[in-house]
């Protein structure tokens, strides 16, 4: 099909119109012609992948050449956040396109009995279940890690994933094949895109939905193959900032070591994590184009959450300190997207505010897929579709704020502030926070207790409370913990209690 260009290249938007977090696309665009077929759709999420870890990110010297070329035939969006910056909810997130306080799932996890078998996402309507409604054929292969990983999941015809955990990075490896136990030896990404190729051979006539979780950029950080290290051999990582961590956000448990050899390995280490996902997600892009089916592919790359690499003084997410913290590398994640035949644009940077709830609603979008009203009651997403901005039309959805929350903490952005809002959790609580994040983007002094910004907290805090009056579960809000299922005894507000 011939392509229209709807966009100007590298990010030149003419006409735009401007909001807190940049430039919308062009207003007066006509609608551009839809291919014939329903599109396929990809998504590739990683685990903690920070966005700042790509060179369509600016990363002067991570090597991921796949996804700089998935950015230069697609749409860069530059402020995609995560609902929580830690994976189990951010996950349960893009599937239900709910915010965990109606989910139900607020940590990670814990590979252990009881948090493993429990049904933390039974009663809801996941994405691939309404895709398949559609006349979708199914798959998910790596990563679930929203209960029981070796259970194949409603709405999935496909379904190679974990035993139990995700570990090693490379050796002897456990995987459900359809429910079935099966081992194999060697890297564990190029098994998993190994298993994405099967499933599209597979395939008949029908339109496919394919997620691909990777896990290699998710610690420990180590056991990356020898050629891709060798690449980062002389690396700087100049990219990083050098941060000491600050007591203004409590204590971490993850700090940067004094060891400069040990920080350079992991360094290394987690830059070819990112290299080997890029290799591995281009094998598939490759095949598909080799197949004729990669331009009416709707792809997606992105990640559950970000990563701090030395950024602060610590390594790892939310979970890092105590109280839980939400720093940019946190709750910023990679998005990029490219569906040629579907009109979207080509080399075109986004500064559209999004996150996965909102990436669940584009992708029905993508899918034409129509909610009946009881449907959409019943899932009761955030999520705004904003496939009409990836096509440069004028209905293009605004985000004004940017929410996520993390357990009995939440977070709000709005224009150049961040307020952290703690809520008690066995009657331990921890202060409030507030950064101006145009003159301290590094998060280093708390304002909270100005005088001076005490109209602004009333109003951020009003806009906070607001939202989730609408997007909570009282059974699962995450400001009622001490009543609900434990994911995990290493939660923040649950370590906290031994401070």
């Amino acid at each position: 099909m011939r392509r229209r260009k709807l966009l100007k290249a590298a990010g030149g938007l003419a006409g735009c119109m401007a909001t807190p977090y940049g430039q919308v696309f062009a207003t007066g665009e006509q609608v551009p012609t839809l291919p014939r077929e329903r599109p396929n759709i990809l998504v590739f999420l990683s685990d903690d992948h920070g966005r700042w870890l790509q060179q369509a990110y600016g990363n002067s010297e991570v090597k991921t050449p796949t996804m700089q070329r998935l950015a230069q035939q697609g749409v860069k969006l530059t402020n995609a956040y995560t609902t929580s910056p830690v994976c189990s909810p951010a996950r349960a997130s893009f599937f239900t396109g709910r915010m965990p306080s109606q989910h139900g799932i607020h940590d990670w996890i814990e590979e252990r009995q009881a948090a493993y078998k429990y049904p933390w996402l039974q009663g809801e309507i996941i994405l691939p279940e309404l895709l398949q409604a559609a006349g979708y054929r199914t798959g998910l292969v790596g990563k679930w890690h929203c209960g029981a990983e070796r259970v194949p999941h409603k709405g999935f015809d496909f379904w190679f994933s974990y035993w139990v955990s995700q570990y090693p990075h490379a050796g002897t490896q456990n995987f459900s094949d359809q429910g079935q136990h099966v081992m194999a030896e060697g890297f564990q990404a190029p098994l998993l895109s190994a298993q994405a190729q099967r499933f599209l051979l597979e395939g008949g006539k029908e339109p496919f939905f394919l997620f691909v979780g990777f896990t290699d950029t998710h610690s420990p950080h180590r056991s990356m193959p020898a050629e891709l290290l060798a690449e980062y051999e002389h690396a700087t990582f100049c990219d990083i900032p050098k941060e000491n961590f600050l007591p203004v956000h409590g204590v971490t448990q993850c700090p940067v070591s004094n060891r400069p050899e040990v920080e350079a390995d992991k360094l290394r280490q987690y830059y070819a994590a990112a290299s080997s996902i890029d290799r591995e997600m281009g094998k598939i892009l490759d095949w598909l184009d080799a197949a004729g089916k990669l331009d009416n592919t709707c792809v997606v790359y992105t990640s559950d959450h970000g990563l701090n690499a030395g950024h602060h003084g610590i390594w790892e997410k939310g979970n890092a300190t105590i109280p839980q913290n939400f720093f940019e590398e946190s709750i910023r994640v990679p998005c990029t997207i490219a569906w040629p035949d579907g009109g979207v644009g080509s080399n075109v940077t986004s500064a559209l505010a999004v996150n996965h709830c909102d990436l669940f609603a584009t992708l029905l979008d993508v899918a034409d897929v129509q909610l009946d009203d009881l449907t959409k009651q019943k899932i009761n997403s955030p999520g705004r579709s904003y496939l009409s901005h990836l096509r440069g039309l004028s209905d293009a959805p605004v985000r004004q704020d940017v929410i996520c929350e993390y357990g009995n903490a939440r977070m709000i952005v709005c224009d150049q502030y961040k307020l952290v809002l703690r809520f008690p959790f066995k009657n331990r609580i921890f202060g409030h926070e507030l950064y101006d994040l145009r003159d301290d983007p590094r998060e280093t002094t708390n304002i909270f207790s100005h005088q001076s910004q005490s109209a602004r907290i009333e109003y951020m805090s009003k806009k906070l409370h607001d939202f989730f009056k609408d997007y909570h579960d009282q059974l699962k809000d995450g400001l009622c913990l001490e009543g609900q299922p434990e994911a995990t005894s290493q939660s923040p507000w649950i370590l906290a209690l031994s401070l």
